[in-house]
Formats: C-alpha cells, sequence, structure tokens
C-alpha cells in the first residue's frame, strides 16, 4: 500500500516528492471521463526522466514505420496528444532570468498529492522558498465528466511569510509532444504529430492545431487563461509548436490567495456533430463557465456515476477497490457508449502496449453489465463494426469464420508486433501472440454474458448472433479430426500463458491441444447453436441466408462441440498436448539466484534458454476456466465432451498448476485468487491481496507508470460482485452462491439488472440481504443451491445462509 495512505475510502495521497516514483503516481492520478484521460504530472514539469505529461483520447490512433534491427517495422499507437497542463512560474526579476519553480529544484519544500475519487479532482499543494520568501501554490484539477471535451486547472499563488512582489506565469499549449512514455519503445518513431500551428482567439484564449501523421487526425486544442486579482501584465509570445501566455502577477502578504484558472477544450475529427475540431475547440471554450460552475457541475456527474457503481467494502480492500473502480469509470464511463472504441489493456493512462485492445474486456465487461450496460454494448458494438476484417483474416489464413487479432487498434486488422525486446538481454526476439487465437471466445463469451444480464434480445438477435455465428465457424474449421483419437483438435496455437509459444526444439511457432482454447470453443459451438435455435424464424432464415449457413455445418458444429480433445496428464487437465512432458524447473533455485521470477521467460532467454522446455506458466491458463464457468457449468461442458471432471479432479489440477506459475500478468493473481476463493481454500487471499495491490505498489516491477493494468483492476471489482457472492445472470435468474471470506466478512453493491436499476445486496457473516427498488418491472427470481425464492419490485429479503 502508497505510504501514509488516509484511513478513508474515498482519497489518495501522497506526501512528500519522490523523483523515483513520479511516473507512477502520475498515471495512479490520471484523470479522465471516458473521452479523454491525462495523467497526473506536475504542470510545471516538462517530460524527462522523471516526468511523463501524458494525455489521451480513446480511439485516436496513428501508424508510424520505424527502423529496427534493420527490418522495417509498423506499429499503430494511441497518440500522445497535445499537453494542456503547462503552467510553470518564478519569481520576477528586471532582467526576467531568475529560474523556473519545479519540484526537481532546490527551492522545493512541502510537496503533497490528493486524488479525491468522489468528485475526480487531482489537488497539488507545494512550497517553494527563494532568497527567504517562501511561494505557497495550491492546483485544482479536472477532466469534466458531464462535458467530456473540457478540463481545468486552478492555481492559487499564495506569498507566505511577510513578502511582497511580483510572480510571473507561464501558461502554455505544447505541441512538441512525442510518444515516448515506454522506454521499451524508444527505438520506434514516436513524431505522431505533425503541422503545429498556434494562435490567438478571442480573449484570453490561445489555441493549438495539429494531425496525426498518418491517420490524418485532425485536433483542435484552446485554452482560456485568466487571473481574478492582482493581474500587472499579460500577452501572448507563441514559440515553435507552442501557444504561449504570458501573465505577471502582484503577490502581497496580506492579499491572501491569487488564483489562475485555465480551462481548455478539446476536439479532434472523429467527433460527431462539428465542422472543424479546432473552431469547435474555441467555441467550447469561449462558452465553458467560470471554474467554480464548472466543478459544480463535475462533482454532480460523478455523483450520478457513483450512485450507479459504487461498492461498500471496509477497511485497506474496500480502499483500494474504490480507486480501481474510479479508473475503471474513468475510461469507460457513460460517454464512452456514444465513441467507437474497444477496451484498451492499459487504460488511457499511458502509452504500454500502444494503447491497443486485447482480450481485457473479458474481465471488465461483467463489471459494466451490471452497471452500465449501455457501454458494455458500445464495446461490443467495436468488435461487431470490425467484424468485415476478421472475416478477411480468416479468409487469408485459409480458414471459415471470424478470425479476430490479439490486439486491436483503429480498424481491426492484426496490431501485434512481429518482434519485441528482452531488456534484460537486449535482444529482439519473434512475437508469436497472435495465436492467441482465443480471443475470439472471449467475444462471443461477451456477447452472450452482456445478454443475460441486460436481457437485450435485440442486439443478440442481431448483431451478437452475427458475431457468434461466425466465431463458432471458425472454430469448426479449425478443428481437425483425428482417427487415432477419434477425437476433434486444434492445431498450432497460444493459450493465456504466452510463455509457451512453441515445442521445445521446434522452429515452427504454435501448441496442439490448448485445454482452454479447446473447451471454450466447445462452448462457443454449443451457445451458437442454441442462439440459432431460439432466434425468431424469420431472423434465422435472413442470418442463414446472409451467411451461407446451411444444416451440413450445423450438423459439423454439434459434432465438433462434443469431441474436441482435452489432453490430460496425471490425473490433471494438461495446458496443451504435451505439458506433462517437460522439464520440471528448479523454482526455489530461480527464486534464490533472482528473487522476482514472474518475468521468468526474459530471465531464461538471458541465459541462451527458453521457458518452452518446463512446466512453467506465466499466468493462469487451463484455470482460465475456473474463472468463467462456474464448477457445474465446467462439469457439464466436460461431460459434453465425453469427460469426467469431479472436483477431485479439479483440485488436483488447481493444486498442480499453482506451484507452476509465475504470474508474470497482473492478471494471473485475480484468477488464481477466484478460483480458490469459490473453492473454499485458505490461501485465496494471498493471490486476492496480490490482485489488489498490483498496480498500487506496481508488483511488475515498473510497468504500472507506463499504464494501468485495465483488466485486473475491473477483475477485483467483480471479484466481489460476482466471485465472492457466486453471482451469475443465467436463465432469467440471479444465482448467488456466497461463499465466506474472513478478509469480507462484510461488502454490499448495487446491480442493474434486466432493467431493474438499483437492485441492492448485502452480505454478513451467515446472511444475504436482497433489495428491489420499486417500478412496474416484473419480479426477480432468486436461485440459491439450496432453495428459490422471488422478490417483488419494493421489498426486500434476507435470506440464511447455510455454510457447507
Amino acid at each position: 500500500m502508497p505510504e501514509n495512505m488516509p484511513e478513508t475510502n474515498h482519497t489518495w495521497e501522497y506526501e512528500g516528492y519522490e523523483p523515483g516514483r513520479e511516473r507512477l503516481r502520475e498515471a495512479l492520478c490520471t484523470l479522465g471521463n471516458g473521452y479523454m484521460a491525462t495523467r497526473g504530472a506536475a504542470p510545471e514539469c516538462a517530460a524527462d526522466e522523471v516526468h511523463y505529461p501524458g494525455t489521451y483520447v480513446a480511439g485516436c490512433y496513428d501508424r508510424l514505420t520505424s527502423t529496427v534491427a534493420g527490418r522495417q517495422v509498423e506499429n499503430e499507437d494511441i497518440v500522445n496528444l497535445p499537453n494542456w497542463l503547462p503552467l510553470r512560474f518564478r519569481m520576477s526579476s528586471p532582467q526576467g532570468d531568475t529560474p523556473w519553480f519545479t519540484p526537481d529544484s532546490g527551492a522545493l519544500r512541502e510537496h503533497r498529492q490528493h486524488l479525491d475519487l468522489r468528485t475526480g479532482t487531482l489537488e497539488r499543494t507545494t512550497k517553494y522558498e527563494a532568497d527567504g520568501r517562501v511561494l505557497a501554490v495550491r492546483q485544482l484539477r479536472l477532466v469534466h465528466m458531464g462535458d467530456p471535451h473540457l478540463a481545468a486547472l486552478r492555481t492559487e499563488f499564495t506569498a507566505e511569510g511577510g513578502w511582497s512582489g511580483d510572480i510571473e506565469v507561464e501558461a502554455a499549449l505544447d505541441g512538441s509532444v512525442t510518444n515516448s512514455g515506454v522506454a521499451r519503445y524508444q527505438q520506434l518513431d514516436g513524431r505522431h504529430l505533425v503541422h503545429v500551428n498556434a494562435g490567438d482567439g478571442p480573449s484570453d484564449t490561445t489555441w493549438l492545431r495539429c494531425r496525426t501523421s498518418t491517420s490524418d487526425i485532425r485536433i483542435g486544442l484552446a485554452a482560456r487563461t485568466t487571473a481574478d486579482t492582482g493581474v500587472v501584465e499579460a500577452g501572448t509570445a507563441h514559440e515553435p509548436l507552442r501557444a504561449v501566455q504570458r501573465l505577471r502577477l502582484r503577490l502581497s502578504a496580506t492579499g491572501g490567495a491569487h488564483a489562475v484558472d485555465k480551462v481548455i477544450a478539446l476536439y479532434t475529427s472523429r467527433d460527431p456533430a462539428i465542422s472543424d475540431p479546432l473552431h469547435a475547440a474555441i467555441d467550447a471554450v469561449g462558452r465553458a463557465p467560470s471554474f467554480p460552475a464548472l466543478m459544480e457541475s463535475h462533482r454532480a456527474a460523478w455523483l450520478q456515476l457513483w450512485r450507479r457503481s459504487d461498492l461498500d467494502v471496509p477497511g485497506d480492500a474496500g480502499r483500494v477497490l474504490r480507486l480501481h473502480l474510479f479508473h475503471v469509470l474513468q475510461t469507460l464511463s457513460p460517454h464512452t457508449a456514444e465513441l467507437d472504441v474497444g477496451v484498451p489493456a492499459r487504460g488511457l493512462h499511458g502509452e504500454a502496449y500502444r494503447g491497443h485492445v486485447f482480450w481485457d474486456e473479458l474481465f471488465v465487461l461483467p463489471y459494466l453489465n451490471l452497471h452500465l450496460p449501455e457501454v458494455s454494448r458500445a464495446l461490443l458494438l467495436y468488435r461487431h463494426r470490425r467484424l468485415p476484417r476478421a472475416l478477411n483474416a480468416a479468409r487469408d489464413a485459409g480458414r471459415k469464420g471470424a478470425l479476430y487479432p490479439w490486439q486491436s487498434g483503429s480498424d481491426g486488422r492484426e496490431e501485434t508486433q512481429q518482434l519485441h525486446l528482452n531488456p534484460r538481454s537486449g535482444h529482439w526476439l519473434p512475437d508469436h501472440s497472435h495465436l492467441q487465437h482465443h480471443v475470439g471466445s472471449a467475444i462471443a463469451y461477451n456477447v452472450w454474458k452482456y445478454y443475460e444480464a441486460s436481457g437485450d434480445s435485440e442486439f443478440l438477435h442481431t448483431k451478437g448472433a452475427e458475431m457468434l455465428t461466425q466465431i463458432a465457424r471458425f472454430w469448426a474449421d479449425s478443428a481437425t479430426y483425428d482417427a487415432d483419437t477419434r477425437r476433434y483438435r486444434i492445431r498450432g496455437v497460444l493459450g493465456p500463458d504466452e510463455y509457451h509459444d512453441s515445442y521445445p526444439g521446434s522452429h515452427t511457432p504454435g501448441l496442439d491441444d490448448n485445454a482452454y482454447t479447446n473447451v471454450c470453443a466447445a462452448w462457443v459451438l454449443t451457445r451458437a447453436l442454441h442462439v440459432l435455435r431460439e432466434l425468431p424464424a424469420p431472423r434465422r432464415v435472413e442470418l442463414c441466408e446472409r451467411t451461407g449457413l446451411d444444416h451440413t455445418e450445423l450438423a459439423l458444429w454439434e459434432e465438433v462441440s462434443r469431441k474436441l480433445r482435452v489432453p490430460f496428464h496425471g490425473g490433471v487437465i494438461s495446458q496443451f498436448e504435451g505439458f506433462g512432458e517437460l522439464a520440471e524447473l528448479d523454482w526455489e533455485g530461480y527464486r534464490a539466484r533472482y528473487g522476482n521470477v514472474r518475468r521468468l521467460d526474459r530471465i531464461l532467454e538471458a541465459e541462451g534458454d527458453t521457458v518452452n522446455r518446463y512446466q512453467a506458466s506465466k499466468q493462469a491458463d487451463v484455470l482460465m476456466l475456473g474463472y468463467l464457468f462456474s464448477p457445474p457449468e465446467l462439469a457439464a461442458i466436460f461431460s459434453r465432451l465425453g469427460y469426467g471432471l469431479d472436483d477431485v479432479t479439479w483440485s488436483r489440477t488447481v493444486d498442480y498448476y499453482l506451484h507452476r506459475t509465475s504470474h508474470g500478468s497482473t492478471l494471473s493473481g485475480l484468477v488464481h485468487g477466484w478460483v480458490l476463493a469459490r473453492v473454499r481454500r485458505d490461501d485465496a487471499w494471498a493471490y486476492v491481496q496480490e490482485a489488489l495491490e498490483g498496480d498500487v505498489a506496481d508488483l511488475q516491477g515498473g510497468t504500472t507508470e507506463e499504464g494501468i493494468h485495465l483488466g485486473a483492476m475491473a477483475g477485483t471489482i467483480d471479484l466481489v460482485q460476482r466471485g465472492l457472492t457466486g453471482l451469475e445472470t443465467r436463465g432469467g435468474a440471479l444465482w448467488l452462491d456466497p461463499v465466506p471470506s474472513p478478509r469480507f466478512t462484510e461488502y454490499g453493491f448495487s446491480v442493474r439488472y434486466q432493467g431493474h436499476w438499483g437492485v441492492q445486496l448485502r452480505v454478513r457473516p451467515g446472511s444475504l440481504r436482497i433489495s428491489v427498488p420499486p417500478s412496474d418491472m416484473s419480479p426477480i427470481d432468486i436461485r440459491l443451491p439450496d432453495r428459490a425464492v422471488t422478490v417483488e419490485p419494493g421489498d426486500s429479503t434476507v435470506l440464511t445462509l447455510v455454510q457447507p
């Protein structure tokens, strides 16, 4: 946990200034509204080894080609847009040569940051001293949750210690920024902004415009900078790539604080209902109200959002969960429902993974489905709009159906890089992670779970059914029949464990019969057949005509869904065919030598070895099945495949992989904690704790500063919402099976379920209270392992829990 954390669930504070932790704090103090986000960087500092200001707009990508190791490498990145924060200050002198104050200067005397999660505001208080004069500075920042295009910064200056004099203030819009926030990308071209121009607008307004190099997205940014009192001199002095406004303020020992307010508006040419982003920005900032009025409406918007989304968990765990939820809501807010964007794996908080969309929606949508279903629907529409690209990718690979990319960006092509750098060895290595075709199963899973939670049959019967059908078609066509095993097999893929990308000594990437991939493929085929059967007849006919589906192909789906191979060895589920034949790793020896072995792949490669030789996993792979499916569901899937999966086999499988996983992903501890909690294991808390601290303590060692891990953050919230309660939305009912937890003895939250707003659940030792708000909706059916109850709108019931 961060040092000096206050005893409240609503704030996140840092006392003192630590240059080595500054970038981590910038990421964790990011402010956003689902449309754009700005890192919590100090406005008086430019990008350097310590500081990295960054502002990102959801879905704003650009593509550049770089020369790496003698090869041309093309990458698409989320773009670091012009920095709106810059506001620096210094003591005034006739020569104008006094140094600007920064936290890195010897003039710093006090430094404190306070992130208010309730109101989405960041407060910084600092004190600087020069020539015996103390300047107290208080800054309050917001990225408006009501109007997604507005942000604001108030800076208050106070002369302390009985002195009077002038200070100089310089506010700027900086278009010189580049994408340079990730050290291992330094060899790649990061200059995405071109044609940068600056100018003056109406009174007190400056502007900056530019465009992205290849995607040709036009960006308009305008700022209105004003001071309440004490202005001696004001003017503009634009520089190449920067719009600059300068003020001179007169402070007095008895004059109190002097406020400088900077309000900005940001638009891009991707925004609807505008003619020109610069004109829109200038108009918006000119019409924006004062800072206090902006703050009031911003707080009101956050209050409404918390009302729909909050959870009540006491103690330190509750404080971290609240921070996680805050960052989820800043990345995927109601504004996201109006955008064509996916789930960025690292939020809008930095440039790691280049802002790409992986499978993290698998961990994010379960929470959103029960709070902001309109956002879930929009994120699924992002996938549907890129279905044509997925169909083309499958066709190019010689397959039917839809092959979704492991990494997606603007248009849905495969964005996975061809090479990745091992910073331990300095070697550039082939990247085969594009073979993680299980991302398609994650999309299909999310389609179905969204429908179960929302009851949105219109989506399921149209776009959802189309995606399910084409993903199922890909799996059926990827499976080949093996006469020796009398089973269908899927070869040449990767599972969630990215350490293993080929067999030892093989020059061909890919593995055979990854258990997670095959079980999920069987589920997708079964679910697609079910949805097709339940479609209204006219829509079923239209879908079959449009896709060319016929009875022969559906019969193949039925057969493959029952005969996909799942490998076993030694009484446990094998991660893939041959996993049990790999060598055992000397875990104790490697931990003794290196301590942290989370990135075991990098350690072994630097030694001239490869993790492909060992029974060692980066993260949960087989155990992901226990995350997606409840024990009865998982047993039913295996039974349909002709395999037995009892509690003893599953428990043995869990133990086997617990001892062979390095947890090189923040998702790993989350999944292990979830699975162990559901089987009522005492050691679940250690993994839950790791999931909670993954970002706030930067357990992966320097990764959080490059962007938070959104899937892990959302997953910890969902661990409380669904993992501990056993909450499922299936068969037209809410299924609940709470498990006792010594660390979460009492907690509560509300959900939105099939049109019911604010269904309250509160778990206490031995009891579960369910309250349904008054409405004209139908009663809610509740299913527990030992009984079924119905709760009418306007009623509540307390159920006694019988613990095994």
